[in-house]
């Protein structure tokens, strides 16, 4: 049965160079890459390639890549590790109030130990770099947000963030949540300041169960348990080399970003152009959004009606950010939505694969549900 996936931002479908090389490694290359003999060395050079492939699409140095089992882990070490390894020079984190669960959450447990969490807020549906100039002091150990925020596509200040902190003076770190940046836009961290950064394979046609962290090379953070000396302590057990090396074939796959962009900004803006006539949608999103990131507003149904309904016709998006398992959405209040626009969001979430079709089949469908399904009383 043929259907309609637009919801690449919760997950994408494994490509085929990435679900090539896990099988191998899974039936012929199964070796540990700690063991000495043949078998172990094979998986130690394939773990190493992949490592190389991975670099490059991050835009760091190999040494600088330490895998994960995914991003959660990736901004969990990168957090606490960083809090854990500079406290004696500050006790001040400063992240914002739109940041994915795995770092929201994370800085909310660090303020229960002592440290003080600054969130902020956005102002006008907006996080400035002003707002940063105005918390980073001498006090502050770790900058944390998100490159691209993963319900509406909206970019963050992340350029200013370094120079901010070397004029104030501060012992920070600055870490980069970059899940739903990664493969979509060139990313050269250490250009950017960015000291450590997340990302994620199964945003990127990847499996899922594997993610990276890049430490700069001038960073350090302490490991959050022991175990070994795989990945240099940071990340200690024995690695997943099938998915390891399923994450270096999906990054070398993602090919030319540019193209790839400018074709999925032509399939956003052909679904801006049909959704301008339906009186019900409202878009969420910035104009200058990640194209890859859509979110919209179907006035009077329920996000959850319109999501079963679509999913009825073979037509997937999602409400939100996947881990909130539909609860309401915390970036959405926090950008000053009212609760009508946030209890009716939907967002669309494309990657390279999707075609126009797919976007003519989406808008037939949404106009089927809004022309049958029962409205929200008032």
């Amino acid at each position: 049965m043929s259907f309609v996936y637009l919801d690449n931002s919760a997950t994408t479908k494994p490509c085929k160079q990435s679900i090539d090389v896990l099988n191998q490694t899974l039936i012929e290359d199964w070796g540990n890459p700690s063991s000495l003999h043949t078998l172990g060395i094979k998986a130690e050079k394939m773990m190493n390639e992949a490592r190389q492939k991975t670099a490059k699409l991050m835009g760091c140095m190999e040494k600088e890549v330490y895998f994960t089992s995914g991003g959660t882990e990736a901004n969990n070490i990168a957090i606490q590790g960083a809090a854990k390894a500079r406290k004696r020079l500050g006790n001040k984190i400063i992240t914002t109030e739109i940041e994915h669960a795995s770092v929201y959450e994370t800085v909310k447990n660090l303020e229960k130990e002592g440290f003080e969490i600054v969130t902020l807020k956005p102002q006008n549906g907006e996080i400035t770099a002003r707002m940063f100039e105005d918390a980073i002091d001498k006090n502050t150990i770790l900058v944390s947000m998100m490159m691209v925020n993963n319900e509406t596509g909206a970019y963050l200040p992340i350029q200013a963030i370094k120079k901010i902190i070397q004029k104030k003076e501060a012992p920070a770190l600055f870490h980069c949540d970059a899940v739903q940046a990664f493969g979509k836009m060139e990313i050269k961290p250490n250009r950017l300041g960015i000291d450590l950064m997340t990302v994620s394979g199964h945003k990127i046609h990847a499996p899922k169960g594997i993610g990276a962290l890049y430490i700069s090379k001038d960073a350090r953070v302490l490991p959050l348990y022991g175990g070994g000396e795989q990945e240099k302590h940071i990340r200690p057990g024995t690695e997943s080399v099938p998915l390891i090396c399923a994450l270096g074939a999906a990054c070398e796959a993602v090919g030319n970003i540019k193209e790839h962009f400018n074709n999925v900004l032509a399939l956003k803006n052909k679904l801006v152009e049909m959704l301008s006539g339906i009186d019900e949608v409202v878009i969420n999103s910035p104009d200058d959004a990640l194209p890859y990131v859509f979110n919209i507003s179907v006035m009077g149904i329920k996000s959850e009606t319109m999501l079963h309904y679509l999913a009825s016709n073979n037509v997937y998006v999602s409400s939100g950010s996947a881990c909130s398992k539909g609860k309401k959405s915390r970036t959405l209040q926090q950008l000053g939505f009212p609760d009508e626009k946030v209890d009716t969001a939907l967002r669309i979430s494309f990657c390279r694969d999707n075609t126009m079709e797919d976007i003519e089949i989406f808008v037939k469908a949404l106009k089927c549900g809004i022309n049958s399904l029962q409205r929200i009383k008032k």
